[in-house]
């Protein structure tokens, strides 16, 4: 019986280092999803988590870049003209008398 299992004894070390190297690169790319998913308002632990669970964090991933891709979309939401215009005289770059004539104009 010794004879069967003293094979196999010799690569319980590199199972160790193995582990360590699968890990590694794991939580980076969890850290870095993490990270990404806070700067776009996105529940970041939760991916951190998705995406570092052994097998399934490869599907995980993917699914983040897809939702990552089509959120970025929809927060490239251009501003209107009126917008840009309260927000130049919210910081003082125009006075009210050329808001209200910029105003009367775009809606004229």
């Amino acid at each position: 019986m010794n004879g069967l299992i003293y094979p196999y004894m010799m690569f319980l070390p590199l199972f160790g280092i193995g582990m360590f190297i699968w890990w590694i690169p794991l939580l980076v790319i969890g850290y870095l999803v993490y990270k990404d998913a806070e700067k776009r308002g996105m529940n970041g632990l939760l991916w951190f988590i998705l995406v570092v669970i052994p097998m399934l964090g490869i599907v995980f991933l993917l699914i983040y870049i897809v939702l990552r891709e089509t959120k970025g979309e929809m927060a490239k939401t251009e501003k209107t003209p009126l917008e840009i215009l309260k927000e130049r005289y919210a910081r003082g770059e125009i006075t009210e008398e050329e808001y209200r004539r910029i105003k009367e104009e775009m809606e004229g």
